[in-house]
């Protein structure tokens, strides 16, 4: 056995777990062509062949819940790579992209820095709980219409969230979500080391990229906590690599 392949890089993610969360019935989408496919906000990265590969049973089992839905609709909620867009654009699909943990890690300077303002004591009508902090930044960020998205590209983000963050966060997608839409996330087994984005290579194939700390990891999810974190979605489908990366499709 290789190096690489000895931590599940450049090698399948391991075994497949389903656990049905609510009964299922029709998924609700509709597959009837939409506008043309078109990329949005963010600054878009450039390609380069920097990073690690790594074989995603997630993404192939992603793809397969989108097939045939004609012209859909995807949400990136992670740092926006072209080859990601592309990958989705050439398969019909409308993408938005929003960098939501470098908008958060913004959103929690600019508190910080209110609070070390000379002379000024905080707002006593501002809530500074954590609870408080994340209403306020969703009240200027993820703000799309109900039901505007058949998927959304979650990543490992709620690992980098405070609790009531990751909360109000899985909350605020799932309004976003059409029935049947499906989510993409992951979850580490243990809190990361280092920091890492991913991008699309193929159809069942992610580059890990390794890049300077944006947050520290906050929380390490149980089986159980994910449950509770998505009970509002009828199926959760796992696929528990050997990186200590958890792979999860949540459908609705």
């Amino acid at each position: 056995m290789s190096f690489l392949n000895k931590f599940g890089i450049g090698a399948g993610t391991g075994r497949e777990v389903s656990h049905p969360i609510a009964p299922s019935g029709s998924n609700g989408r509709s597959r009837t062509p939409t506008a043309p496919p078109v990329t949005s906000v963010g600054k878009t990265r450039p390609l380069d062949n920097s990073g690690i590969s790594r074989v995603s049973n997630g993404l192939k089992e992603l793809l397969w819940n989108l097939d045939g839905l004609g012209r859909g609709t995807l949400l990136d909620l992670g740092s926006v790579w072209q080859t990601t867009l592309s990958f989705f654009i050439e398969r019909g699909f409308r993408v938005t992209s929003e960098d939501i943990l470098r908008a958060w890690k913004d959103f929690l300077d600019k508190e910080e820095a209110s609070l070390r303002d000379a002379g000024r004591t905080p707002d006593p009508s501002v809530d500074m709980t954590p609870s408080g902090r994340a209403a306020r930044f969703l009240e200027s960020n993820l703000r799309y219409p109900v039901a505007s998205f058949d998927a959304v590209l979650l990543w490992d983000l709620l690992d980098y969230f405070e609790p009531s963050m990751a909360t109000r966060t899985v909350t605020c997608v799932t309004e976003l979500l059409r029935p049947g839409g499906v989510i993409f996330a992951m979850f580490h087994s243990k809190k990361p080391e280092g920091f890492q984005r991913y991008r699309v290579a193929d159809s069942n194939t992610l580059q890990v990229i390794s890049t300077p700390v944006l947050c520290p990891a906050q929380r390490v999810y149980q089986n159980r906590e994910i449950q509770d974190l998505f009970g509002r979605y009828r199926t959760m489908k796992s696929f528990v690599g050997r990186d200590q990366l958890r792979e999860t499709l949540f459908i609705k």
